[in-house]
């Protein structure tokens, strides 16, 4: 989910102003997070299968703390990020949590029913059926980008499942996290759901419990050192995870009504989202108009950037220098660099780290922009001649998240949708794809494992438990040893063929 980009589990130099944060009512030491997993395991022993109303119980109360204390968590996150607009909290964290646990608390009880199951006729008379049963404790890993949505979104779903679970936040968000720590101690006991700060090491330590599931979010690779850290204890996995997500224009498509349809994608958080467009592969001799498309719209949407409420920061020193050393890289390879605000203001415009959207032109392979997951308002247009050029550069990369097509050519989405391989698809939209809670949201190959959202949740942090169940009439012993009888033959006879 973040190609590139430090986050908890990778020991880097912290370019960010502030250090990592702990509270009374936040775990915060190798010790606490050793009794705090022992307590929560202890809880779930004593609560193996939570009731429906428990569940929808704890479900309210998530969504209260959220609905009762929008301006806080807008204010927390706004501080962490330097300043970070009010509606991308609110849509991207607020709205879209809120959203999740109401459509859970709406289908739970259906998801909770035992799913009556086929029994063969060799095997009659008996019942067979799956129950969906809670794992147990529950790692969630969360990053900085949607602090809340990403912590919230999959503790909604550990949570409607029957589980217990302890969230480790990132590091670049101790605002976040020592509210959220607050907020959670008021509703629910530490044994229950339990909030985690610290550091790079507090991370590697989290990573290596051995839980009953890990759900992690972040990079490809310390998705990897998470897999690992898992793979000591077998605990089960989820990887949500990124890379470099494409657009993919259709040469009879209106430049503007494209550039419509996914710039919101791209701008909303700056860029700083795994679901976002990471480069365009359009059509060449519609490229300049794309470009100035792009100009026009982005303009109307945001006249400045300096003092512009609505201009998301980069989260901190460290993301926007990685960010400015991708344009030089490109700059010194022969890139042509767009910025789409002309004249980008100094002073405090420096001091909160905010970039416009750039465009870059006169791509190559060999530039880290087309390499590394860009995860910030930087947007590469790759020019094509033919679109099985598109494909088989999309295929020659590795699989990404997500993958956008703007064509209201049914035959030509159709091709783009069987001839490639993504985590998601949006067909004239991006990123919101994952709002859409009846529809599961993961990665494939490079860009993760596992999925969750809506139901997909619910199972992913369920024991699907298959049961076959008899009553007193058995017919079994009739195929007890000695082998070789006319039951056996006939059982062979009907059944093997």
């Amino acid at each position: 989910m973040m190609n590139g980009v430090a986050t908890a589990l990778e020991v880097t130099e912290d370019f960010s102003t502030q250090l990592p944060h702990s509270s009374s009512n936040d775990i915060s030491s190798s010790a606490a997070l050793a009794q705090c997993f022992s307590g929560q395991k202890s809880y779930f022993l004593q609560n193996t299968y939570p009731s429906y109303q428990q569940r929808i119980t704890d479900l309210h109360k998530l969504k209260c703390l959220l609905i009762d204390n929008q301006q806080a968590f807008i204010e927390a996150i706004s501080k962490d990020f330097g300043h970070r607009s009010a509606d991308d909290s609110k849509l991207g964290d607020i709205l879209s949590t809120v959203m999740g646990i109401n459509y859970t608390i709406k289908r739970l009880k259906r998801w909770m029913k035992k799913e009556k199951k086929h029994v063969g006729l060799l095997f009659q008379p008996a019942k067979a059926f799956v129950i969906y049963q809670p794992k147990g404790v529950i790692g969630i890993i969360a990053p900085w980008n949607y602090p809340v949505f990403l912590s919230f979104g999959p503790l909604t779903a550990a949570l409607a499942a029957g589980n217990t679970a302890m969230i480790k936040m990132s590091e670049f968000t101790p605002n976040t996290t020592a509210l959220l720590a607050e907020l959670i101690s008021n509703v629910f006991a530490k044994e229950q759901v339990a909030i985690v700060s610290g550091d790079a090491k507090m991370a590697a330590t989290f990573s290596k419990l051995a839980f009953d599931h890990l759900f992690f979010t972040g990079s490809t690779a310390v998705g990897k050192l998470v897999m690992k850290a898992a793979a000591e204890n077998l605990v089960p996995v989820t990887l949500e995870l990124g890379g470099k997500s494409p657009v993919i224009i259709d040469n009879s498509i209106d430049i503007n009504t494209a550039v419509s349809r996914l710039i919101l994608g791209k701008t909303l958080n700056s860029g700083q989202t795994c679901v976002a467009p990471d480069y365009i592969l359009c059509p060449k001799a519609k490229v300049e108009a794309l470009i100035q498309a792009f100009k026009t719209r982005y303009q109307a949407m945001y006249p400045s950037i300096n003092n512009n409420q609505d201009c998301t920061s980069i989260i901190n020193d460290g993301q926007k220098l990685r960010l400015d050393n991708l344009l030089q890289d490109a700059r010194d390879k022969g890139a042509n660099i767009i910025p789409l605000i002309a004249k980008v203001e100094l002073g405090e415009h420096n001091e909160l780290r905010k970039m416009p959207l750039t465009l870059v032109t006169n791509t190559k392979d060999d530039m880290l922009v087309m390499q590394e997951e860009i995860f910030g308002p930087i947007l590469p247009i790759v020019a094509y001649d033919d679109i099985n050029d598109a494909i088989d550069y999309v295929n020659n990369k590795p699989r990404p998240l997500a993958l956008y097509i703007c064509s209201f050519n049914k035959a030509f989405q159709q091709r783009i949708l069987l001839k490639t391989h993504a985590g998601g698809v949006c067909i004239n939209d991006a990123a919101f794809h994952v709002a859409n809670d009846d529809l599961p949201f993961g990665g494939i190959g490079a860009s993760g494992m596992g999925q969750y959202h809506g139901i997909e949740g619910f199972k992913t942090f369920s024991h699907a438990k298959s049961v076959l169940s008899r009553g007193r009439i058995n017919f079994t012993t009739l195929l007890f040893p000695p082998f070789g009888t006319k039951i056996h033959q006939l059982v062979y006879k009907l059944f093997i063929r």
